[in-house]
């Protein structure tokens, strides 16, 4: 039997009797390999202090992930991400300067389109043709509402894969808003997403916050913006190195009020009363 291990529990976590987020329970038996995994940098200290407790009970102990710098291969479902998460193409065209997948995983390379709704793709949208149509057919057949958490690139969205989503039981899509240059294609985005029947609550926008110049206030214009144009901001604050770096308080306040989507729309109810 393999356990896996985990550095940190996520919402995509698996969830099965082989995963575990600690030491080994008391009375374990039939482990013949451990798989100890970090999801982020940060938590690659987390990850070998585990590893080393793993190795108590266990003589195969392996440890990596995406936290250091491991190259993503093919995806199994179910094994490092709950099962229903699917990853079909691994890597990104892109060099932004804050995204270590370019230099982790190169360019874009598919993979075995294995069933699944929630699609973690680093860049879907850079793949060729042929294999998103495919990945939407597949989705097609899926029991539960598509959900596009790994983020559609807004600069590669086009009208004929908005046109594909009306068609499937969308759950709700991201698109990333990282730099002040993707603004155009960001705010061109909201209104194809929403041509393919999704209502605001189901456009998201991962937006970074932090990076470079970056301030408070211009972030809340950015999300001000963005939720006003018809889409849901997310606001992620940029981490920078392998220690887990905490927003400062003035950029604390900008964050907590843009990554609750019920407190936006309360507010968005309260501001129309007054008219």
């Amino acid at each position: 039997m393999i356990a896996r291990v985990f550095a940190r529990r996520t919402s995509l976590s698996p969830r099965d009797d082989l995963a575990f987020y600690g030491g080994p329970p008391l009375g374990l038996t039939g482990i013949n390999r451990v798989l100890v995994s970090a999801a982020f940098s940060w938590d690659q200290g987390r990850a070998k202090f585990l590893a080393r407790q793993w190795d108590t009970v266990c003589q195969d102990v392996r440890i990596g992930g995406p936290g250091f710098g491991n190259v993503g291969g093919e995806f199994t479902p179910g094994l490092f991400l709950q099962y229903g998460v699917t990853i079909t193409s691994r890597g990104c065209p892109r060099r932004c300067p804050w995204c270590v997948v370019p230099q982790r995983d190169g360019r874009v390379r598919t993979l075995k389109i294995n069933a699944g709704w929630i699609v973690q793709d680093d860049n879907l949208l850079a793949c060729p043709r042929p294999h998103i149509e495919a990945v939407l057919e597949m989705l097609a057949s899926q029991p539960d509402p598509i959900d596009f958490a790994g983020g559609l690139d807004a600069r590669l969205l086009d009208q004929w894969f908005c046109d594909r989503l009306a068609k499937l039981r969308v759950f709700q899509a991201f698109v990333a808003y990282d730099q002040a240059s993707e603004r155009e294609p960001v705010l061109r985005s909201i209104p194809m997403l929403q041509s393919a029947g999704l209502a605001q609550r189901a456009i998201r926008v991962y937006m970074l916050c932090g990076f470079g110049d970056d301030t408070p206030s211009r972030a809340d214009d950015r999300a001000a913006e963005i939720f006003a144009a018809g889409a849901v901001p997310f606001a992620q604050w940029y981490q920078d190195g392998d220690r887990f770096r905490p927003a400062p308080d003035d950029w604390q306040t900008v964050i907590r009020k843009w990554s609750r989507p019920a407190a936006m729309f309360a507010r968005k109810v309260s501001d129309e009363r007054l008219f």
